[in-house]
C-alpha cells in the first residue's frame, strides 16, 4: 500500500498533468481536498510523533507588541537588514545558511516594540521539511507579518518563496474568504449562497467537499468561492497574513535591475526597496512595518491619579481590556475587578467594561484590581 507521501506525490503529479480551465476546476478541487486530507492525517501523526517524545522544536519566544518575519533565500542580506533595524548582529558564515538559528531582534519605533525575525534562509522545498523548512514555516506562520527579501540580482526568487509559503498554508495579503461549511448528522450536502456563483456549481462544490471525506454538512457561501477557498476551508488551518516585498542591495542595482524586478512582483503587494548596506530607505521600512501592523494608543489613568496623556501604551488595534492586562503585569488578569473606559470605545465616559470589553483607538483606561 502507498505511504501518505506517496499518495501526496501521485496527486499532485494529477493536478501538474492536468490543462487548467473552468472545465476542469472541479476535478483539480477534489484533487486539492484528496492532499489537503492527507496532510491532516499525515500531521496528526507526526503531532503524536512529536508528544511521544520524538523530534526538537524550532521555537521562538514572542516579546513586544508584535512580529514580523524576514524571509529570504540565503545572501540576500536579511542579516545586514536586520542589523539596521534592531542593532542586533546576526552570525554569518560563507555557507548556505549563513544564519544559523532564529535571531530575534527588538525595533523600536514611535512608541512600539516590534521583534524582528531573522530566520535560515529558505530554500526550494522548504514546505516538504528541505533545510529545516517545516521548522522555519511554522514561526513565520506564528508572525503578524512577513517581509520578503529579495535583491536585484537573482531571478524568480520571490515565486519560489512565496510558493512555499503558500504550501506551508499561508494565504498573504488576502481576504478571508466567506465560506462556512458545518457538518451535519444526515441530509447531505447542502449549499446554500448569497451571491452568484460563476467558479464552480453547487454539484461540483459538493464532489469537493465530500473528496475530504464530509457526506453531510451545511455550506453558506457570501463570496464567489474558487476550487482554493473550498479547500482552505476544509483544510482549517490556513493563515491569512499582511506581507511586504523588500526589495534590498538597490545601490548595486541599476534603474533597469530595479525595473525587471518589479515586473516578476505580483500586482498591487506594497514594495520597499532599500540597501541594508547604506541605510537607504530603512526610515520608511519602519514607517510601513510600524503603520501597517495596525497598532493604537490606550492612555492609563492609574485609580485616584491623573492620566498619562503624554506617553501612551501601544497595543494592536484588535487589543481587549484582558490584552492590556496581559501587557501591564503577569498578575492583573487574577485580580481584575473591572474597568471604566473613556474614549471611542465607549458608550459614556467612565463607562464600567470587563475583560472581553475591546478597546479603541485614544481610549482612556482605568484597571481596577482586588486588593488580595
Amino acid at each position: 500500500m502507498a505511504t501518505i507521501e506517496e499518495q501526496i506525490k501521485s496527486l499532485e503529479e494529477e493536478i501538474g498533468k492536468t490543462q487548467k480551465n473552468k472545465a476542469t476546476n472541479a476535478h483539480i478541487g477534489k484533487l486539492k481536498a484528496k492532499i489537503a486530507a492527507l496532510k491532516a492525517r499525515k500531521e496528526k501523526a507526526q503531532a503524536h510523533a512529536k508528544s511521544s517524545g520524538g523530534g526538537h522544536g524550532f521555537e521562538v519566544k514572542k516579546s513586544g507588541d508584535a512580529s514580523v518575519s524576514l524571509v529570504g533565500f540565503p545572501s540576500v542580506g536579511k542579516s545586514s537588514l536586520i542589523s539596521q533595524l534592531t542593532e542586533v548582529e546576526s552570525e554569518v558564515g560563507n555557507f548556505a545558511f549563513t544564519t544559523l538559528t532564529c535571531i530575534p531582534g527588538l525595533m523600536e519605533h514611535r512608541g512600539a516594540k516590534i521583534q524582528i525575525l531573522d530566520l535560515p534562509g529558505l530554500i526550494k522545498g522548504a514546505a516538504e521539511g528541505k533545510g529545516r523548512g517545516r521548522e522555519i514555516l511554522n514561526v513565520i506562520r506564528g508572525s503578524d507579518m512577513v517581509l520578503y527579501v529579495v535583491d536585484p540580482f537573482q531571478d524568480s526568487h520571490f515565486d519560489i518563496l512565496d510558493k512555499e509559503l503558500w504550501m506551508s498554508g499561508m494565504r498573504l495579503n488576502q481576504k478571508i474568504p466567506q465560506v462556512y461549511i458545518t457538518r451535519t448528522d444526515r441530509g447531505g450536502i447542502v449549499v446554500r449562497s448569497t451571491v452568484e456563483q460563476t467558479n464552480l456549481t453547487d454539484e461540483e462544490i459538493q464532489g469537493i467537499i465530500r473528496s475530504f471525506g464530509i457526506v453531510s454538512a451545511t455550506v453558506t457561501l457570501r463570496t464567489d468561492v474558487t476550487d482554493d477557498h473550498i479547500v482552505d476551508t476544509l483544510a482549517g488551518n490556513r493563515i491569512y497574513n499582511r506581507a511586504v516585498v523588500v526589495v534590498n542591495k538597490i545601490d548595486l542595482a541599476t534603474e533597469d535591475d530595479l525595473e525587471k524586478t518589479r515586473a516578476m512582483l505580483p500586482p498591487g503587494w506594497p514594495v520597499l526597496e532599500v540597501s541594508a548596506k547604506t541605510g537607504e530607505g530603512i526610515k520608511e521600512m519602519k514607517d510601513f512595518i510600524f503603520d501597517n501592523l495596525h497598532f493604537m494608543s490606550v492612555y492609563l489613568k492609574p485609580q485616584g491619579q491623573d492620566a498619562d496623556m503624554v506617553e501612551p501604551l501601544i497595543v494592536k488595534d484588535t487589543s481587549t481590556v484582558r490584552d492590556v492586562c496581559v501587557k501591564l503585569h503577569r498578575d492583573f488578569v487574577r485580580k481584575f475587578r473591572y474597568a471604566r473606559v473613556k474614549g471611542p470605545s465607549a458608550k459614556f465616559d467612565w463607562q464600567r467594561v470587563g475583560l472581553d470589553h475591546r478597546l479603541g483607538d485614544g481610549d482612556v483606561l482605568t484597571v481596577i484590581l482586588r486588593k488580595s
